[in-house]
């Protein structure tokens, strides 16, 4: 996938997240789907996105042991 590409998957799913964002768990599906391309492909993941990634994972991870 070109980066090209990925930057604008990302700008369209930012766009979801600060709009109506609707499943959040779908929107983080997403996200590491398009970060696990950049590291695929060698490129550099996005400082922001990988700790928002982080977040996420381990905020659905507690809400799974609740």
């Amino acid at each position: 996938m070109a980066i090209d590409d990925l930057n604008a998957e990302l700008s369209y799913l930012m766009e979801q997240m600060e709009g109506e964002p609707g499943d959040s768990h779908e929107i983080f599906f997403r996200l590491k789907q398009i970060l696990d391309t950049f590291r695929a492909e060698g490129m550099p993941v996005p400082e922001n996105l990988a700790r928002l990634e982080k977040e996420l994972d381990e905020r659905f991870k507690s809400d799974a042991g609740t």
